[in-house]
């Protein structure tokens, strides 16, 4: 099995603003000079893992980002009749193995103040626990660490997007899964959407002006994504050999996760739901590397996506030719190209 696995993807955004700034504007980046719209890393994880797709191929392997593991344990005991006090106590114990469990007196004193990501098995695990403590065994959580905190298991994101547990770095994950910025190909002009919104029981003898002003930012162009997955480590973070069919799915989870699912951001005033226009799969035992270096001369011309193709497939060429060809097997798609492959082609060459 090859021990990479590399993504490239090219695909259009609209006008929109998917993934936003401090200030509200589309996130940016300067590169070769000029400005690129930008989409974070964080905001196309978050966007993949929560979408239809890996809920439906990951049922029962998707962990939850959350300060409130405490608030279900503190529900359950409270559904067997645990009394308020002693159920509050043992949710506020249980929680602070995975984090910082906020103040007694806060008005949520089982939270932890950091978000933690928790697989189904260490969410099972909290509970028995949990129960274990309710019927008086004498138990100190904090050395049940080994129980309640895994190092590997079958919560396919956790595996591939990693996690970190700043109270128990012991149980931090590494991810299986590098997932680059997307940034435009070419140079672009972030502008400004002035609108106002109007009061419907306004009446014409009443001033003319609006209800409410607002600008919002927003720009299109054709973005370059790049993902590498380490199949190893992924491998390893399911816990081997068992949790193959496992890893099989995530990984055919997250190409047409990447290739079909967009970012939340501004959705409803703009409806940007994109698709990629071509995408290269790699795989291989060779050092990987992004081909990101065939945008750092913004491609310009009518014909953003053909020209963004023809850079990089021309930087590849190159790399190629000075370094060796680095990829054993390719799989490629590019519409408008009736012999390149297709979404269930792209997915099967990921599970293979």
């Amino acid at each position: 099995m090859s021990r990479f696995l590399q993504l490239h993807l090219l695909t259009f955004y609209p006008p929109s603003n998917v993934n936003r700034d401090d200030t509200g504007h589309p996130k940016t980046a300067t590169v070769g000079g000029a400005t690129r719209l930008r989409i974070s890393s964080q905001a196309l994880k978050r966007a993949w893992r929560t979408s239809a797709i890996f809920e439906s191929a990951l049922a029962g392997h998707m962990g939850q980002r959350t300060q409130r593991l405490g608030e279900e344990v503190l529900a359950h005991l409270d559904a067997q009749g645990v009394e308020g006090k002693k159920a509050e106590t043992i949710a506020r114990e249980i929680a602070g193995v995975y984090g910082k469990v906020k103040a007694e007196k806060d008005r949520n004193p089982t939270r932890t103040e950091q978000l933690v990501f928790i697989s189904p098995a260490e969410r099972t695990a909290a509970l028995a626990l949990a129960d274990r403590l309710a019927a008086g065994e004498k138990i100190d959580p904090k050395k049940e660490q080994d129980t309640l905190l895994h190092h590997a298991d079958s919560a396919a994101d956790i595996a591939l997007f990693g996690r970190m547990l700043a109270g128990a770095p012991a149980f931090n994950r590494e991810a299986a899964v590098q997932v680059a910025h997307a940034i435009t190909t070419h140079r672009v002009t972030v502008e400004d959407d002035y609108y106002t919104a109007i009061d419907d029981l306004k009446q014409p003898e009443e001033d003319a002006g609006a209800g409410f002003l607002g600008e919002a930012g927003f720009g299109s162009g054709v973005f370059y994504l790049y993902l590498c997955v380490n199949r190893d480590l992924l491998k390893k973070n399911l816990g081997g050999e068992s949790e193959t069919g496992v890893a099989q799915a995530a990984l055919g989870a997250l190409m047409e996760a990447a290739m079909t699912v967009s970012p939340s951001g501004k959705q409803n005033s703009f409806a940007a739901l994109a698709r990629a226009g071509y995408v290269l799969g790699e795989k291989g035992d060779a050092q990987p590397r992004t081909l990101a270096g065939a945008f750092a001369r913004p491609v310009g011309g009518d014909d953003l996506m053909a020209q963004s193709i023809r850079a990089l497939a021309g930087f590849r060429a190159e790399l190629a030719r000075v370094y060796g060809p680095g990829v054993d097997e390719t799989c490629e798609m590019a519409l408008g190209d009736a012999k390149s492959a297709t979404l269930a082609d792209l997915v099967a060459f990921c599970r293979a």
